[in-house]
């Protein structure tokens, strides 16, 4: 018999996906990896809908199939002992909200089905993975994650690392085993993008390998603090873990233009007069960072009446003329290399409906001039900033 069940928990199991007999004959182990997919299931389901699964005949059918199992989870203490360590959204905490009889209308195959095991018996000569203690433990690590008190400093990456993602900027590349992990990059890990935030000094484990501890953040809001031994097996073990590539320089800089594209485009430099208390104080390092094709003067003519300025005039502090320049990945580029220093801020317009000004950065202006040149030698894509250090780091390849 398992250790933490008894006799009684037999059918409890098989709703859960753990067949009686299958039990008999593993270990507290395959028991805990069962109840953790089941549970990641209902986790999946609240990242995508915000909320808990509930019952009732106007939910959709895995909703309220969601919902019956989470009301399971709940109420087994063996069972929550298992998983409470993964529960970040509080899902364990709310009391059980099973109505009476509300599994009475589903047959065995429903009820399995619904728990993600399949009604059909596997093959009887089909050999079970068994994990070694490393891999165990690269789960484990993966698994063990936190809240991420201050998410707010990377949301804005996520989002930006999305839409380049979705311009065809970035790209994601099958994580395989020659893969790399570096600081500064982003990669898939279980449906969820995870930025490695920082990376202590390698070591050299009892092994011989490299390794070394990392900050990685999650962008349902969590983070880990695991070794990057860890993170490789565990990309490496998901079928569908990715790296996401670093933007391409080219054709940052090209011969012929694409449609939309001008012949030559200004990189501006903008100092806000604005008298809001965080422009104020902050005012010397503070820079919106652009690119037109236009005039620079003319473009920020009218700054006091447009939020995007921060509803205030401006001083150019700085433009840089490049020339047969693909302005939208420019643009795309440099706003991803200061993206960790983007200002959080947010301005109400003439109309009072309240405006987030995404190109306001708290940068310094030899930071920017350090950024141009290497636009122009096409190393830029190399480089993030680190408002640590406030300077530009190099992104290990």
């Amino acid at each position: 018999m398992v250790k933490g069940f008894t006799d009684d928990d037999d059918a409890l199991l098989a709703e859960l996906g753990i067949d009686a007999e299958e039990k008999k004959q593993s270990n507290r182990t395959a028991i805990e990896e069962r109840l953790t997919a089941s549970f990641e299931e209902i986790q999946r389901f609240v990242e995508q809908h915000g909320r808990a699964p509930q019952h009732g005949e106007d939910r959709d059918i895995f909703e309220r199939l969601y919902a019956v199992r989470l009301d399971r989870l709940r109420a087994q203490p063996d069972c929550r002992a298992v998983i409470e360590r993964l529960d970040h959204q509080g899902l364990l905490a709310v009391e059980q909200q099973l109505p009476g009889g509300a599994t009475d209308d589903m047959d065995d195959d429903e009820l399995l089905a619904q728990l993600g095991v399949d009604a059909e018996p596997s093959d009887i000569t089909e050999l079970r993975h068994v994990r070694s203690a490393a891999e165990k433990q690269a789960a484990e690590e993966v698994a063990n994650r936190q809240k991420c008190e201050d998410f707010d400093t990377f949301k804005l990456l996520f989002e930006q690392v999305q839409k380049e993602i979705s311009s065809g900027l970035r790209q994601t590349r099958r994580f395989e085993r020659k893969s790399e992990i570096a600081s500064g990059r982003f990669y898939i890990l279980g449906g969820q993008k995870a930025y490695v935030a920082t990376m202590e000094q390698p070591t050299v484990n009892e092994h011989g390998n490299i390794d070394a501890r990392l900050r990685v953040i999650f962008d349902n809001g969590t983070e880990s603090n695991l070794l990057m031994r860890s993170l490789q097996k565990a990309l490496q073990q998901d079928p569908a873990g990715r790296r996401i590539v670093e933007p391409s320089a080219g054709p940052l800089f090209t011969d012929q233009n694409e449609e939309g594209d001008e012949a030559s485009g200004v990189v501006y430099v903008l100092r806000s007069r604005s008298d809001h208390p965080t422009v104020v104080a902050h005012r010397d390092v503070l820079h919106k960072i652009g690119v037109t094709g236009g005039d620079v003067a003319r473009r920020v003519a009218n700054a006091r009446l447009d939020p995007t300025f921060l509803m205030a005039d401006v001083e150019i502090v700085a433009t840089y003329e490049l020339y047969n320049v693909n302005r939208a990945r420019l643009e795309n580029i440099v706003h991803r290399v200061f993206g960790p220093a983007r200002l959080d801020i947010q301005i109400t317009d003439r109309f009072g409906q309240p405006i987030v000004p995404r190109e306001w950065f708290l940068v310094p202006l030899f930071v920017v001039d350090e950024a141009i040149d290497k636009i122009r030698d096409g190393t830029i894509t190399n480089y993030v900033y680190d408002p640590q250090t406030a300077s530009l780091s190099r992104v290990a390849e």
